[in-house]
């Protein structure tokens, strides 16, 4: 079972240790990749006035500039802990106990705008840069030099039902080939039982649907296993074998409403 999350423009500092993206996963696949963006973006971060703009950096967080020039020194943390924001608050990796991080550690990667595909347990600095970013060193749209990286990783073998969780930004870095997996779209149910699609916070679902995954440690082969899983959870979900999506009916809404608040029940 392999869960694909978006990263988050926001993210933890500090750390320790020296980044070496040797150890990052799909090493042999992603290595070129890796450096052909990571040096476009400190070529560009070298430049405070066009990285600001290329970033879009306003005055307050402009000092992040600085990560993308100490990517090798600046310290690291697992991918898990480094993203921060409505996702991954939900998730709320702190608090798992020690079986459910190592599921997280075994079944997560996380779709890295400067890193590529990269394993929730991999160590690695903090940075800014987006999936709709440019960097002029580069050459071409990110889009275009991810998705071709990624032709080479073998997305479904041995891995069982691959769930996409990402934004389509990113999703769009590295697509997955026709039957390979599941997008998971998020709607809300209200209190009226009207249903329709959540935007931002579509987020804090998805959040809270792997922070169930991984304290299950779950395991599912197929499609079904997984609708027989939610269904004894308490989830909603539908799926639709023509798109290969999958959508979590959720009463979760945006933060501050009394249904955001994710359980931890199932």
């Amino acid at each position: 079972m392999l869960i694909l999350l978006p990263p988050s423009e926001t993210k933890r500092p500090g750390g320790s240790g020296a980044f070496d993206p040797a150890r990052l996963r799909f090493a042999a696949e992603l290595s070129e990749g890796r450096t052909r963006v990571r040096q476009a973006l400190e070529a560009l971060s070298g430049d405070e006035a066009a990285a600001a703009k290329a970033l879009k950096l306003g005055v307050k967080n402009r000092g992040e500039l600085a990560h993308n020039l100490r990517l090798g020194d600046s310290g690291v943390l697992p991918a898990i802990e480094r993203y921060t924001g409505v996702l991954y608050d939900a998730l709320d990796v702190a608090s798992l106990d020690a079986a459910a991080r190592d599921w997280l550690d075994a079944h997560v990667a996380v779709q890295s705008a400067l890193f590529g595909t990269i394993g929730a347990g991999d160590e690695i600095p903090a940075y800014r840069l987006s999936a709709s970013s440019r960097l002029p060193e580069l050459g071409a749209p990110l889009k275009r030099v991810w998705s071709a990286a990624h032709t080479a990783i073998p997305w479904a073998e041995g891995r069982g039902i691959v769930l996409d969780l990402r934004s389509k930004d990113y999703a769009a870095l590295a697509p997955l080939p026709a039957g390979a997996g599941w997008f998971v779209n998020v709607a809300q149910r209200s209190a009226d039982g009207r249903v329709r699609a959540l935007n931002h916070f579509n987020k804090a679902a998805k959040g809270d649907l792997l922070r169930r995954l991984a304290q299950a440690q779950a395991e599912f082969c197929d499609v079904d296993a997984l609708l027989a899983w939610g269904a004894a959870a308490g989830l909603e979900l539908h799926v639709d074998p023509d798109a290969e999506a999958i959508t979590l009916v959720t009463e979760l809404g945006a933060p501050g409403d009394e249904t955001s608040r994710p359980s931890d029940a199932g």
